[in-house]
Order: structure tokens, then C-alpha cells, then sequence
């Protein structure tokens, strides 16, 4: 099987040289300060990790082919995690390892019998590591040494990648919640990163800390948080040349760009609207990054800011410019539906191409996963709404109770309350819908996956208003997701701890317990 390797092309032109040719692989290339060394990710047996490179490598190799010539495919496993999501782990870890740039014997940096990457993108944003200013260390996000499955533990660690040892220093070992994203200034005197607070629950509020470092990457202060007082989820942050941070946070329907002065402590939105933006990286000045929409996938942006003007972002690629002048694709509406709590749930409407108020049109109503997550004003190459707006439905996407974007105290409402007043949104959501006068009350359908497939299971058993229910990877029993799951720190968080202590919360909002309920069949995809 072919693995990827990394290659090293000159900017100028000519041909490409490949840099690794290891055989598990590798991925995730970034350069340290001075140029001399590349850092990647590859995924190991790590039992031979502490070996020689060109052992280790062949015995990796061997140990591969062996399981895969063997005909006896059953699997054997003696610990959590054994699978990650839809991929089975298979005693393997992903490790981090340093090569020469200009070419030559790799070296695993991070060996032994845990991984030096983060194995649950939950925790991930960007790249997880980094090399420290002196360029001899790398800092990464370290998954939890032990019970992993139940913690949210991840810390960020400190290894040489010229000495002999291989000793990780853990930087926040002191906080018990999740830590990663480590990022140095420019000047390399000050390092930010992300943290949360609370322990096991990994919906929580995501800050950026920052403390003054040494060229080594050891703290030499204190880390400070600089987003406590600012009702926002840091995603993704870089550094930008002048000392800025940039990053990216889900904020009202959208995912919004960000700029945080260090030594004001102050959060502004430099564009002065909301943007769906995603993958930032530096540029001269400013900040690089690319904007989507519901109706437009997405172009590459940079946004210069120019003190005491508004300036606009330049769009560089305009890749799909002449296609989209073709099409023609509809806005999404934002709506405010008045929910339990004296607050409103946003909620888009997407209308089909050609639409005509005086007709009448079906509904198909998508409730998101997570469930803290939310619809937001982008462009998915999964579920994509403009393509169900093609069809000719009107398609409805509600941020209820649990969605990000609306202030951390609406995503902590969920949590152990999943058929509750979520539902009750999602069911005021319906009820506007049914009084938009181009709406056809008798051609309402529904589809979710994950959270929204447990939603397709729970709305079978509590309302018959839908004639048709799509449920997708959905929650129908919690005693089996429990059992199932390799992110029991996720069920546990959310019933208070497991089955058997805890069954008054795994039955009560349990899609199975209300099945006598169902009046039409579930479609399962």
C-alpha cells in the first residue's frame, strides 16, 4: 500500500525532492526556525520506536505485511483506545520525528508506548506542534498517558530533538482540562496556546494563555489568560508579523475572523462582519485565509489592515468565479425564533433556485451533530444544503440549545438534557416553519447524523408532524453507545458518569424507550 511521504519543492520552479521515504508514512511537514530540520507525524508500532531508524522501520514493515498476508482477520485488543472514530488503532502511535532538510536519517523524537499527536480532532486546531525558537525542541500536544478513553487530559509537552533523551517535559501538567495549538511569537519570546477549564468536558470554552518563554521554549512566567472575559471558543490562532493574534471563532451562524492584542488583552473584529472563515495562516502584515458561504466554496483572502482605515480583504484566487456566475444559488436567511428562556434560536432558511412566494414548497429540516456544533454560513462537501436547495425543497438548518456561536451558557444547556429543551427549540423551529405562508405543511421531512440522527430517533418516538425521518450514524440506545464508543469521557460527561451508576440519565432521553411511540419507518443511511 502506498504510504504519503513529504517532498521539498523550491519556490522557484524545478523539481520536486522527496525528503522521507519512511514506511509507515509520513504527514504533517513543518520547518523549524532556522531552516535546518523538518518535523512530521508518523504512525508506528511502539515497540520498536526506541530502536535504531532503519531497524525500527524494517521491523515496522514486517509486522505490517505480517497482519495483512495473515488469513486470520480477527482483531485482538487489550486496552482503550483500540479504534478512532471509523479506523481501527491497531497497537499503533503516532509519533512525531525530526529530519534534515537537506536530507537523511530520520529520528522519532516522541518513542514509547503513547502518542505525541492528538488522536480526536476535538482536540486539534491546526498544526499540534511546533519547533521552539532555538530551534533543538519541539512542543506538541500530548494525548493523556493513561485512560485516555475517559480524559480530556491533553497536555503540552517538551522534547530535545538533538539529545539522547527522550524525556517529555509536560508545560501544563498543572491544569487537568485539555491544552494544545502551542504557537510562538514572531520575536520567539512568548508563547500562546490553547486551554480549557473544565476536566472531561470537551465542549467546553476554549482560551488562549500566553507566557514569556526562553529561546528553549521554557516558560520563564506564568501563563496569562487573555480571553476569559470574552464570551467566545477559540479555533484556530496564528501570530501574525506584528505581534497579533489572529484566530477564528463559530459566532452567531458563522465562523468569524478575530484579532486579539497581547498587551491590551483586547478581542476585536477587524472585518466588522461575519465571515465563515477557516485556515489562517501568516502574511505580510496581516493575516491569510480562506471565506466561504452557503451558496460559494471557498477562495483564499488576505487582510491587510491599515491603521485608522477600513480596508478590505483581497480575494487571490478567485477559483470558481465563472462557474458560480452560471449558477444560481440563493442566500441563506437568518431568523430569530423566540425559545423557552426568554432568548431566540438563529436558524437558516436556504429557498430552492427560482423561487416563487406564491408557490408551495416541501420542507426537508437538517438537525446538525456534535451537538455542539451548529449550521453555520459555509460550504460542506458532506451534507450541503445548497444541493437539497437544488432539489427544490426550502431547507431549514436551527441552532438549538447546545449549538456554538451563542455564548458558552447555550452550549452547556444540552449536556444531560438532550431530548429536552433542545428539542423544544428544535420544535418551536418547526412551528415557524409550518406558518411561512410558501411552506406545504404536508411535505415536511427531516435528516440528521450523528446528533441529528439521535434526533431522528427521538422525533420518532415524540411528534408525528414529519412524513419522512433520514437518521444517519444517529443515537438510538445510550446503554449501547456507551458500550460502543472509544470517547467515553464524551458519555460520561454527559450522564455523570457510566450505565450502571447512573441509569435514571441513560433512559430518560433514550430514543429505544419510546419506540412503541414510532408511527413511520426511520430511513437509515
Amino acid at each position: 500500500m502506498y504510504k504519503r511521504q513529504l517532498w521539498i519543492i523550491d519556490l522557484t520552479g524545478g523539481e520536486a525532492k522527496q525528503l522521507t521515504t519512511l514506511l509507515t508514512g509520513a504527514s504533517t511537514g513543518i520547518w523549524s526556525p532556522d531552516g535546518k530540520s523538518v518535523g512530521f507525524v508518523s504512525t508506528v508500532y511502539p515497540e520498536f520506536s526506541e530502536k535504531p531508524f532503519a531497524e525500527s522501520d524494517r521491523l515496522n514493515k514486517e509486522k505490517s505485511e505480517k497482519h495483512e498476508k495473515s488469513p486470520v482477520k480477527a482483531k485482538t485488543f487489550t486496552r482503550l483506545f483500540y479504534r478512532h472514530w471509523d479506523e481501527y488503532v491497531e497497537d499503533k502511535r503516532q509519533h512525531l520525528f525530526v529530519v534534515p532538510s537537506g536530507g537523511g536519517e530520520p529520528r522519532d523524537v516522541t518513542p514509547g508506548d503513547r502518542d505525541a499527536n492528538p488522536t480526536s480532532s476535538t482536540f486539534s486546531a491546526g498544526d499540534d506542534f511546533t519547533f521552539t525558537p532555538d530551534s533543538q525542541h519541539l512542543v506538541f500536544t500530548a494525548v493523556p498517558d493513561r485512560d485516555e478513553s475517559w480524559s480530556t487530559n491533553y497536555d503540552l509537552c517538551r522534547v530535545s530533538i538533538t539529545n539522547s533523551s527522550t524525556k517529555w517535559e509536560a508545560i501544563t501538567k498543572d491544569n487537568l482540562a485539555a491544552d494544545g495549538s502551542p504557537r510562538f511569537s514572531p520575536d520567539g519570546k512568548r508563547f500562546a496556546y490553547r486551554s480549557q477549564k473544565k476536566a472531561g468536558y470537551e465542549a467546553d470554552k476554549w482560551d488562549i494563555l500566553l507566557a514569556d518563554v526562553k529561546p528553549d521554549g521554557a516558560l520563564s512566567g506564568k501563563p496569562e489568560n487573555l480571553t476569559s472575559k470574552d464570551d467566545l471558543s477559540v479555533n484556530e490562532f496564528i501570530w501574525s508579523g506584528n505581534g497579533v493574534i489572529f484566530f477564528t471563532a463559530d459566532r452567531a451562524g458563522a465562523v468569524s475572523l478575530l484579532a486579539l492584542n497581547p498587551s491590551e488583552k483586547t478581542v476585536s473584529s477587524p472585518l466588522n462582519e461575519l465571515d465563515s472563515i477557516g485556515s489562517l495562516s501568516p502574511a505580510p502584515g496581516g493575516v491569510g485565509y480562506v471565506r466561504y458561504g452557503m451558496d460559494r466554496p471557498a477562495d483564499v483572502f488576505v487582510y491587510t489592515p491599515v491603521a485608522g482605515a477600513q480596508t478590505p480583504p483581497a480575494n487571490l484566487s478567485r477559483a470558481n468565479e465563472a462557474l458560480l456566475a452560471q449558477l444560481d444559488r440563493s442566500r441563506p436567511e437568518s431568523v430569530g425564533v423566540p425559545v423557552e428562556g426568554g432568548v431566540k434560536m438563529q436558524m437558516w432558511i436556504l429557498k430552492p433556485p427560482s423561487f416563487d412566494a406564491k408557490k408551495k414548497y416541501p420542507v426537508v429540516y437538517l438537525v446538525h451533530g456534535g451537538p455542539q456544533s451548529a449550521w453555520e454560513d459555509g460550504w460542506s462537501y458532506r451534507w450541503n444544503p445548497q444541493l437539497w436547495a437544488a432539489q427544490g425543497y426550502v431547507v431549514v438548518m436551527p441552532n438549538p440549545r447546545g449549538s456554538t456561536g451563542f455564548g458558552q451558557k447555550f452550549v452547556d444547556a444540552i449536556s444531560a438534557d438532550w431530548g429536552g429543551k433542545c428539542y423544544d427549540d428544535l420544535v418551536k423551529g418547526l412551528d415557524y416553519v409550518e406558518a411561512l405562508p410558501y411552506v406545504d405543511k404536508s411535505r415536511i421531512g427531516a435528516a440528521g447524523a450523528s446528533f441529528g440522527g439521535y434526533m431522528m430517533n427521538w422525533f420518532a418516538g415524540h411528534t408525528d408532524k414529519f412524513k419522512t425521518l433520514i437518521t444517519h450514524c444517529g443515537v438510538f440506545n445510550f446503554d449501547s453507545m456507551y458500550a460502543s464508543t472509544e470517547e467515553l469521557w464524551f458519555d460520561e460527561w454527559e450522564h455523570g458518569g457510566p450505565p450502571w451508576g447512573h441509569r435514571e440519565s441513560y433512559e430518560k432521553f433514550s430514543p429505544h424507550r419510546f419506540a412503541q411511540n414510532f408511527k413511520l419507518s426511520l430511513i437509515h443511511i
